[in-house]
């Protein structure tokens, strides 16, 4: 709860925060996945990826990173994990909302190959929220890998 709090302190998102039971309940369902970034002991931030049964979408539903770890590409980091975790689900998409007015945010998708497709008008209260879906590689079988 500390890291949900500093992580999005800025007032943009006071009203938007995970409660601990959110949390709570995203930590037991099979249709959730937490994935932590740990440094040196500390929690340093999370992204949380939400799945459909018989869907083969995901969707990052939260990546938060402690104000303190910032600018060393953790969010990125959490970003290629949700994907990869999605992946061997077998979910094909990623799919993602975000803030009209957060350009940081924006940035990281797009230059993480996400194509927005949509806008959700008053999505976030009084914010609009843009819709971003990137396709996910499948894993391909090469047979077992011989070393020379």
């Amino acid at each position: 709860m500390r890291l949900e709090q500093t992580a999005f302190r800025d007032r943009r998102f006071a009203g938007h925060l995970l409660s601990r039971a959110s949390f709570r309940r995203f930590l037991v369902s099979r249709s959730a996945a937490l994935i932590i970034a740990d440094l040196a002991g500390q929690l340093a931030g999370y992204a949380l990826v939400l799945y459909r049964s018989g869907s083969r979408v995901a969707r990052i539903y939260s990546i938060g990173v402690d104000p303190a770890f910032r600018r060393r590409g953790l969010a990125r980091t959490l970003l290629t994990a949700a994907e990869r975790h999605a992946a061997a689900r077998h979910c094909q998409t990623m799919r993602l909302e975000v803030r009209a007015d957060d350009p940081a945010a924006i940035a990281l998708y797009k230059t993480s190959g996400y194509q927005m497709f949509g806008r959700h008008a008053g999505y976030y209260g009084d914010r609009d929220a843009l819709r971003y879906e990137k396709p996910l590689a499948r894993k391909q079988n090469r047979g077992p890998r011989i070393a020379p």
